[in-house]
């Protein structure tokens, strides 16, 4: 391999890391698209530099490559993604929604779980969660458990069965779901028959297509009051619920 192409190939994998999420197919591609390009760009400029000095090249060898900018996300714009059929915690009525597109399988959506948590822990009465499975391709359990926590859900336990799906992302199977479907006190059969029913497909592949008409492009990915919030921490999502709740009046 070139020192370009093992260049191209350390900022395809330098930019899929600083996304700091689980990248969708489509995402891939784009970054693919882009090395491809820079390879290209590459191949012209050696050309050009096989007629310069020894000296000349030395100088310009040691100014830094130019990294492609990732396209950037409107803060201000707000998406209307409709609550659907998809469960939710909180009241209907609170001031802040927060909707996330997540996937079981992806371990940043582990890390966002435990930050949401504390948000809804610390606003009880102000914010409503709503949650939307967006399972990635690659990751061979993600459909499988999205499927499980929507049976959880038929019986009345959607949320407990989304934190053990989060607690053992790593070792997701068809035998685990029906464990954990027997701690939650579920009717297993029952369980079962709901996962394999297309009413559950039904649903994962609605919230997929309201995933993809609010360009969401990986998971997690978070809207507050219909807007993505640039960055994940608890500090961040608190000052954003804390300036909705103001602007409505209502102490934060």
């Amino acid at each position: 391999m070139g020192i370009s192409a093992k260049w191209a190939a350390a900022l395809a994998v330098a930019v899929a890391f600083a996304i700091g999420a689980c990248a969708d197919p489509q995402q891939v591609s784009e970054i693919k698209a882009k090395v491809d390009e820079i390879q290209a760009q590459q191949k012209d400029i050696v050309a050009k530099l096989e007629g310069l000095s020894q000296g000349q090249k030395q100088l310009l060898a040691k100014a830094p490559a130019a990294a492609p900018r990732q396209p950037q996300e409107d803060p201000n714009k707000v998406y209307n993604v409709p609550v659907g059929k998809s469960y939710a915690m909180g009241p209907a009525t609170a001031a802040v929604t927060i909707v996330e597109f997540s996937d079981f399988q992806c371990p940043f959506c582990a890390q966002a779980a435990a930050i949401v948590k504390q948000v809804t822990d610390a606003y009880p009465n102000d914010v409503r969660f709503v949650y939307k499975n967006y399972p990635l391709p690659f990751h061979k359990e993600a459909m499988p458990a999205a499927k499980a926590a929507i049976a959880a859900g038929n019986q009345g336990k959607f949320f407990e069965m989304h934190d053990k799906l989060f607690e053992n992302y790593r070792t997701l199977s068809e035998d685990y779901y029906a464990k954990a479907a027997g701690e939650l006190g579920l009717d297993v059969e029952r369980f079962k028959k709901d996962m394999a029913d297309p009413a559950t497909q039904a649903l994962v592949d609605q919230e997929m297509k309201e995933a993809r008409e609010a360009d969401v492009r990986g998971t997690p990915t978070i809207f507050i009051n219909g807007k993505k919030p640039q960055g994940r921490s608890f500090e961040l999502y608190k000052g954003l619920i804390d300036e909705a709740l103001k602007a409505k009046g209502k102490a934060g």
